[in-house]
């Protein structure tokens, strides 16, 4: 291989630029998996403490961004948020909450059986039907944005002052 072809190898295009047909479908799910959320009676801090987490667990640098200065326009802590990577060890979530990022850690690793049936049972204690749907839905979407996101390479650059 020489450097151009290393080059254009290297180069990762901006899957969502390349095909935007799939990715305003994607953002089309999106809006009505919010929907659904808002329906469900989900607070807008709930939802993104689940993408969060997704994003977290998927190392998707973009989405974190965008999902936790999301959080905290929408009343979230910075406290919180710090502590969201290692939630079960803290006091700070409801059980809401605590069930919520349960199911959306399942949602994501869906080949580990005993974390999906734990994970809800502890939902089916706490959320409704409609949560415990709209909570999955939310995950979902999210894995797909965290991975048209990594596979894009999608920067998160400096904020202007930074």
């Amino acid at each position: 291989m020489n450097g151009t072809e290393a080059a254009r190898g290297a180069r990762r295009i901006y899957v969502d630029k390349q095909s935007p047909k799939p990715y305003h479908a994607l953002v089309a799910t999106s809006d009505a998996v919010r929907t659904a959320a808002e329906e469900a009676g989900l607070s807008r801090t709930l939802v993104e403490l689940v993408n969060l987490r997704v994003s977290q667990i998927n190392g998707c640098a973009y989405c974190l961004d965008v999902h936790t200065r999301a959080a905290l326009r929408a009343g979230d802590t910075s406290r919180r948020l710090g502590v969201l990577a290692a939630w079960r060890d803290t006091e700070v979530f409801t059980a809401q909450e605590r069930a919520a990022l349960a199911l959306a850690e399942a949602t994501t690793h869906p080949a580990d059986a005993a974390l999906q049936e734990a994970s809800y049972a502890l939902a089916r204690e706490t959320l409704s039907d409609d949560e415990i749907a709209a909570v999955i839905w939310v995950a979902v979407t999210i894995n797909a944005f965290n991975r048209v996101s990594i596979m894009s390479k999608h920067p998160v650059r400096a904020l202007p002052g930074q």
